[in-house]
């Protein structure tokens, strides 16, 4: 039997299909003749399905999808999903700028069925540099609906997305009772999963200060009877402090202070990233005042409800105790000191972090250029950095904050980021992207018609 023909290696192969990777499956289905794929393990889209609490929205306007920023005339916009279920008019009588988070899993889900580039049920197992193909060898499995195996393949493709996301992430002190079926300790990202049996707890304790703390918290305190909520929240920063969102500071999720923390020295870039926690670490201000607004009705007949507060604290032990219920060791840092904290269930809104993508690169981590910590290093069009004799790119979407900020698990910046990694892919302007995007100019080399620039740096000079 005659051989059929060979096909060429893809342009770009995305492994993960989350929002980022979603992001730039859209645009780059805008751009004639580029072959994609894009492989994801699990079966079906779904976004944070266990915070898709009643009422939740989004923490950014609706013009942040996966591609109006850049190109609002794609199909793929949020309003044309709305003209597709024809919802236009009563999306436009709800003058909401900042729409349910239900509603936008329901888009996403949308573009990921409907785009043709996508595959779900498809895991990539490993990765390595082909160089007689001058192309990426990716192995992935076919799942079943149950996660089966169903059989394996092999693509080639002169480029790669990694957009893997982030996993829940649980503090040491409570990994083992988490992974305990028996006590009720879980990570936020199954709250919805568990909270009936939440809410047969007698005392429940919310652990961490961001957003989904302050959701989780709120939803239980209105579902909890008054007078006996029983509710603790605790979190290591020093207040339940509102999120970032004065207009000005919100320009530090543009592709402005991208670049301008993209140039820091990475010792610089280290030192400043702890100290912005306030944009990605704290609530949002209307849920902040829905607590208070709750806390409040429900004292109005004299009586404190039974909900303790408290910023400050970290947990740095649990243990179950003899009667079977959750004992935490927790300390004050500014106080100095400990105490221990007993309750029936805990809910971990504890964050997420990266996932490791070591294995899945372990034939390249040869050839992969890190920083002085031993972190990928990440070029400005959102590339590793790689040795020479490997001719293919592979982009990071949200595993380069060390290189690019606090805006890189933003989705306001999803579209632009997109567009960066298509533009680099193609070796031209396949999407116009504008020179200034914020009214801050962030560095002296940004403004130098007013400020003469002196050669060298600080530091150098100290030395």
């Amino acid at each position: 039997m005659t051989p059929g023909p060979r096909t060429p290696p893809l342009d770009l192969l995305g492994v993960g299909a989350g929002p980022f990777n979603l992001s730039l499956a859209a645009l780059a289905d805008g751009v004639p003749g580029l072959r994609t794929a894009f492989h994801e393990q699990r079966t079906a889209f779904h976004w944070h399905p266990g915070l898709l609490i009643e009422g939740a929205t989004l923490q950014v306007p609706f013009l942040a999808d996966l591609v109006s920023l850049v190109e609002p005339t794609s199909p793929w916009c949020y309003l044309n999903y709305l003209k597709t279920r024809r919802r236009l008019f009563p999306f436009y009588f709800a003058e909401r700028f900042h729409i349910h988070r239900s509603e936008f899993d329901n888009y996403l889900r949308w573009v990921s069925t409907e785009l043709p580039s996508t595959h779900f049920g498809h895991r990539v197992d490993a990765i390595a540099w082909d160089a007689g193909e001058s192309a990426y060898a990716v192995d992935f499995t076919r799942l079943g609906p149950d996660g089966e195996s169903l059989g394996s393949g092999l693509s080639h493709a002169r480029n790669l997305a990694l957009g893997v996301g982030t996993a829940p992430y649980v503090p040491e002190p409570l990994r083992a009772l988490a992974a305990d079926p028996v006590p009720l300790v879980l990570h936020s990202a199954d709250y919805l999963a568990q909270r009936d049996r939440l809410l047969a707890a007698r005392h429940v304790t919310v652990v961490g200060s961001g957003q989904s703390g302050a959701e989780v918290l709120l939803d239980l305190l209105r579902l909890r009877p008054e007078g006996t909520e029983g509710l603790t929240w605790l979190a290591r920063t020093p207040a339940f402090a509102p999120m970032e969102y004065s207009k000005i500071g919100l320009e530090q999720f543009t592709p402005d202070y991208t670049r301008y923390f993209h140039g820091l020295p990475q010792a610089a870039r280290d030192r400043l990233l702890p100290s912005q926690w306030q944009l990605y670490k704290g609530v949002s201000g209307d849920t902040l005042g829905d607590i208070h607004d709750e806390l409040y009705r429900r004292s109005l007949g004299g009586d404190w409800p039974d909900v303790t507060l408290t910023p400050g604290i970290e947990v740095t032990g649990a243990c179950v105790t003899g009667g079977g219920r959750i004992e935490l060791a927790v300390e004050h840092g500014q106080q100095e000191s400990r105490g221990r904290l007993t309750t029936d269930a805990v809910v971990l809104a504890t964050g997420y972090r990266e996932r490791p993508v070591d294995t899945l690169l372990a034939a390249l981590d040869p050839y992969i250029v890190r920083d002085g910590a031993g972190r990928p290093q990440v070029d400005e069009a959102q590339r590793l950095v790689l040795a020479p004799e490997i001719d293919g790119s592979v982009f990071v979407q949200n595993a380069e904050r060390h290189t690019h900020g606090v805006g890189a698990p933003d989705l306001g910046l999803a579209a632009w980021r997109s567009a960066v990694i298509i533009n680099a892919l193609t070796g031209k302007e396949t999407y116009p992207l504008p020179d200034r995007t914020a009214f801050t100019t962030f560095g002296l080399g940004a403004v130098e018609d007013r400020i003469e620039m002196m050669p060298g740096r600080i530091a150098e000079e100290r030395r």
